[in-house]
């Protein structure tokens, strides 16, 4: 499968950039100041976005195919970059943030499965950064659970514990 997107500097004297996906979506991008302004999303933040969409997505759609009820589900990610030029990330830290009617199981199996099977993001980052996911369940009638679930990573992918 082949994919596209056409990206073009609004104002070629600044580093504002207009993407536009094969869908037809649009991402505005924008560097930090002195260069750019800040005006939108520095494309390094993207990447931790387009973790956190993929397996998001890939969650939410497999508690849904279990019959777990979600009232809310958020992500919070953290990323280390190292300090030494191109200032990748070295580990990404990914907490599912989950209320309602959800069993611990079912959640962390199915945040087991993106991170080690369904998500395409997590698998391309997984093959030079550490990534951990973990979750914060407040389950209907049960006391808070947080868990690591697994670690995939350079020579990881193995379920924790």
């Amino acid at each position: 499968m082949t994919e596209m997107l056409d990206a073009t500097f609004t104002d070629p004297q600044r580093m504002r950039l207009a993407i536009t996906t094969q869908d037809g979506h649009e991402i505005a991008v924008d560097g930090p100041p002195p260069e750019g302004d800040g005006s939108a999303a520095d494309p390094i933040d993207l990447v931790l976005a387009a973790l956190a969409g993929c397996t998001s997505m890939d969650v939410a759609s497999i508690l849904r195919k279990k019959r777990q009820r979600a009232e809310r589900y958020a992500l919070h990610l953290t990323g280390e970059r190292a300090t030494e030029h191109p200032r990748v990330y070295t580990r990404i830290v990914v907490e599912h943030r989950v209320e309602g009617a959800v069993s611990a199981e079912a959640l962390r199996r199915s945040i087991e499965l993106s991170a080690t099977r369904y998500c395409p993001v997590n698998a391309m980052l997984s093959a030079s950064v550490e990534i951990e996911h973990r979750y914060r369940l407040d389950e209907t009638g049960q006391p808070r659970r947080a868990e690591l679930v697994v670690v995939t990573g350079p020579g990881r992918a193995a379920p924790a514990g």
